[in-house]
């Protein structure tokens, strides 16, 4: 069959495309109807069925794998490294959940977790979905403030926490953060729950704060059986990085998420039983929840977990991990290949990647430059994807479990089977042809794996994703996009980061490759800054390869000159910047996405906003020194 084939069942017929699907994980009641669809746009999959997604991530893989990884933890924070099997796993799951029962966390109550990149988070999460409870990850670190609306929002009974991570060497503790985000909140959990590191001292409040190791020890032979859940039971909330206001929290399912990622593990991932799963995110973010946690062990495969930067203790180390522990299938992010890019390409043949089959990465825009880079540098495919938070799995990539459709340069892919993507003029909905720019929107129903609505609040739901567009109730992805006449999307940025140039509308991704390509730039942010004249006109910040090329006031301008004679070239003079800034490094969140918001603000001399999860500070001065020299 080939891909088209494939994807136009699960579009034309996706009642019977999903009922084959469903078959790749465990169902303890069989459901009675595939799609219940009469409530657009809410989508409800698998109705009547009961499964659990800790049965299908550890119990099932017992008879044939307990005697194999199923976790594989390193850290090279705090030089630790720990392997469970499916065996052992099982084993501490069940202290974990025996524990959360005994603080009175039952099926349905919220649990926050607020953890570094620790076993025991991942424990926890698999304890949540075992006994029913909803678990509600914040990215660890996250300031109080932040923290605390999402402690109002979910209303947990329990947090679990940590007294603190690690990050570059340095020390971030927790504790101070969560009593802080706890006396903010007008909710407060009856119960903290703490995993003690040995990394910061920390204070306990009698009568609600526990110690995990001392109940876990009460627990040590605890067989807690799994609670069977209504497939469209909530599994978890999760809230959409960058919120702000009133929290935005993801609502996920149980049996469309299960059969949504053991059906992507096969398509589009690869992964077969006993190999190795390997994602360089964090548990904080979609991407640490369906491929750190519940897809590589719903595929019955071990899962990588790191603890760490790409470039610590060398810029070999995620390599050195590929090869010790043999990972077939990798999932990193565009960033952090271009964070290795300012380091000698040696390091991307030092080990032996022999096992190694696809490199996947997603998380922002992938540009031809570091794609080509990364590809020619590992001699290995390199795979780009395209998906957000509400969505859960991916919505544009190539699906060579089913045939081996050829990547494309600057492209993320094809749509993925379910999504039935459309790209529509954002004024009259309007659905465009080829090499057109508009809206990239996804028509009902959403398939299995997407939110089922935004946690406390339906209106919402409908109101921010399914009204944007006149006349079509349809999930915008609030992403401006084009598609060739093949059929293959390129992303262009998201809706509110194109630039208006006197009227002409210039999404910041084309400015941004473009600059790219110059052979002196590692990575580059482009954003809209205000000008009287104008509206807003664009400026570049670019981060070189080599800082020296930039080091005299003359060498600046003259490199600078030469990237937006290549931006004129490539683009015209309308997607020109005003100007290009080289600094050492970009304003990013510790999970390596750049900061474009805060960039802006520091452009237009405005606060730039909540930097909780920025990785290094200074970056934001290295901004400012530029715009003032």
């Amino acid at each position: 069959m080939t891909y088209s084939e494939f994807y136009r069942h699960s579009i034309d017929d996706p009642a019977s495309f999903w009922a084959e699907e469903a078959k790749r994980i465990d169902w303890q009641t069989p459901f009675t109807q595939v799609l219940d669809d009469s409530r657009p746009p809410f989508a409800r999959w698998f109705v009547g069925g009961t499964t659990n997604l800790c049965h299908n991530a550890v119990d099932r893989w017992l008879p044939t794998q307990a005697d194999k990884p199923a976790l594989i933890f390193v850290s090279t924070e705090t030089d630790e490294e720990r392997i469970l099997t499916f065996g052992e796993l099982h084993g501490e799951i069940q202290r974990m959940a025996a524990v959360m029962q005994s603080l009175g966390v039952v099926r349905g109550d919220r649990v926050l977790i607020y953890m570094p990149m620790v076993p025991e988070a991942v424990i926890a999460m698999l304890a949540c979905a075992r006994i029913g409870a909803i678990h509600s990850v914040v990215f660890g670190g996250f300031a109080s403030m932040s923290l605390g609306s999402r402690i109002e929002d979910a209303t947990p009974r329990l947090v679990i926490s940590a007294d603190g991570g690690s990050r570059a060497g340095k020390v971030v503790p927790y504790k101070p953060l969560l009593d802080e985000a706890i006396r903010l909140s007008a909710h407060k959990p009856s119960a903290v729950l703490m995993i003690n590191r040995g990394l910061t001292p920390f204070s306990s409040e009698p009568g609600r704060d526990h110690d995990y190791a001392a109940l876990r020890a009460a627990h040590l032979d605890a067989l807690v059986p799994v609670v069977w859940l209504e497939s469209t039971d909530t599994s978890y909330i999760l809230y959409t990085s960058g919120t702000t206001g009133r929290p935005k929290g993801v609502q996920r399912d149980v049996g469309g998420y299960a059969v949504a990622l053991a059906s992507s593990m096969k398509h589009i991932y690869c992964g077969n039983p006993g190999e190795t799963y390997f994602s360089t995110s964090d548990i904080g973010w979609v991407v640490g929840h369906s491929y750190i946690v519940y897809g590589p062990l719903i595929g019955g495969m071990a899962t990588l977990m790191y603890e760490g930067t790409p470039i610590r203790p060398d810029a070999g180390i995620l390599w050195q991990l590929v090869e010790r522990f043999k990972v077939t299938v990798m999932f990193s992010a565009p960033t952090a290949i271009r964070v290795l890019k300012k380091h000698d390409a040696h390091w991307l043949s030092r080990y032996d990647l022999s096992s190694l089959r696809s490199l996947f990465l997603a998380g922002e825009p992938l540009d031809e430059p570091t794609s080509s880079w990364i590809s020619d540098g590992l001699g290995k495919p390199i795979i780009d994807n395209y998906w957000q938070t509400e969505t859960g799995w991916p919505i544009l990539t190539v699906a060579h479990g089913i045939d081996n459709t050829p990547t494309r340069l600057g492209s993320p892919g094809l749509p993925m089977y379910g999504f039935d993507v459309r790209l529509l003029d954002e004024n009259t909905g309007e659905t465009l042809g080829p090499n057109q720019k508009g809206v990239i929107a996804i028509a009902q129903p959403l398939p299995p794996g997407c939110m089922q609505t935004v946690w406390g609040d339906d209106e919402r739901f409908v109101k921010t994703y399914f009204s944007s567009i006149p006349g079509h109730q349809v999930y915008s992805t609030f992403d401006w996009g084009v598609r060739d006449a093949q059929g293959y999307y390129f992303i262009l940025g998201r809706t509110d980061d194109v630039i208006n140039v006197a009227g002409h509308r210039l999404g910041t991704r084309e400015i941004e490759e473009s600059i790219n390509s110059h052979p002196a730039v590692a990575e580059c942010a482009v954003v809209g800054v205000a000008d009287p004249l104008k509206g807003q006109v664009a400026i570049g910040f670019a981060v070189l390869r080599d800082p020296a090329a930039a080091a005299s006031s003359a060498d600046r301008l003259a490199l600078e000159g030469a990237v937006l004679a290549v931006v004129n070239q490539q683009l015209g003079a309308i997607a020109r910047p005003a100007r290009v800034y080289f600094v050492n490094l970009l304003p990013k969140t510790r999970s390596g996405k750049v900061l474009r918001r805060s960039i802006q603000a520091v452009c237009e001399g405005r606060d730039p906003g909540d930097l909780t999860t920025i990785e290094d500070a200074s970056a934001l001065n290295a901004l400012r020194e530029a715009l003032a020299g």
